[in-house]
């Protein structure tokens, strides 16, 4: 952010009551958080959809990430 921005930020708020610096303050942590959050990448709409769907798919009937490992090495002979 610019210095002259900052300043001017300064300037509106210097005479605010806690309530409304608070509020900002709120506001100033929920916009550094998002930024935090936001992906790294962008998923093409049809990619979105496919993890969509699996949101309350049946865990029962997925493959532990070790027993899948094992079996591709055994598979490959690794």
């Amino acid at each position: 952010m610019e210095t002259i921005s900052i300043d001017t930020l300064t300037k509106k708020l210097k005479n605010a009551p806690q309530s409304v610096l608070e509020r900002v303050m709120v506001y100033i942590d929920a916009l550094v958080e998002s930024e935090k959050k936001s992906k790294p990448y962008e998923l093409s709409k049809e990619q979105q959809q496919v993890l969509d769907s699996q949101l309350n798919s049946d865990k029962s009937t997925y493959t532990e990430a070790e027993t899948l490992f094992e079996d591709l090495k055994k598979k490959y002979e690794l």
